[in-house]
């Protein structure tokens, strides 16, 4: 996880107690499932940096060359992975949307009370290194729980894995109504 030094006021979600790495040595569905909400909370908390490395530089959150080049990049990690690329794509949707909202909010936040703004910009380079590593093991997950995914039970399951992500890493509401968000497309 890249960390802002120095005195930023970039407020990131907690750390997490189990890595999401370690998660995928587990197996059954709802493993799976909570490996793929492990792996959007690590997508999730990466919004933050990406919201001070663009906070009143003028680029706007929105970025539809970049978001393409993701969903382009996932599409041909998923057939690699033996996944299906539409359905890798939908959830990626999913999860820009994601980390657009938790933006937006953080900007907001910023506009409102400069005081809490953050004091150093994070190298959005570097930030979308880490975005791409968490990608492709996003990808990977996807493609190794498509049963667990089209499922009858996803649903439920994926609720629970997603509640228990967020207990265990003390999301915060903005961030826990964004992980919610990154989730849609995941079942079905």
């Amino acid at each position: 996880m890249l960390v802002l030094g120095g005195s930023a006021a970039v407020a990131a979600p907690a750390a997490r107690t189990t890595p999401a790495a370690s998660l995928g040595t587990q197996s059954g569905p709802y493993a799976q499932l909570r490996t793929v909400a492990a792996l959007s909370a690590d997508r999730l908390a990466t919004a933050d940096l990406v919201a001070a490395a663009k906070y009143g530089t003028g680029s706007p959150i929105d970025d539809p060359a970049r978001e393409q080049q993701v969903l382009d990049a996932v599409a041909r990690q998923a057939v690699e992975a033996g996944g299906h690329p539409e359905s890798t794509v939908r959830v990626f949707r999913d999860q820009i949307e994601a980390n657009k909202l938790v933006q937006r909010a953080l900007h907001r936040r910023w506009d409102a009370d400069p005081s809490s703004a953050p004091t150093e910009r994070p190298d959005l380079g570097k930030v979308r290194e880490e975005i791409n590593r968490v990608n492709g093991a996003l990808v990977r997950a996807l493609a190794a729980s498509t049963a667990a995914r089209t499922a009858p039970y996803c649903g439920g399951l994926l609720t629970a894995a997603t509640a228990h992500v967020r207990h265990e890493r003390g999301l915060d509401a903005l961030h826990a109504t964004a992980l919610r968000r990154a989730l849609p497309s995941v079942c079905g």
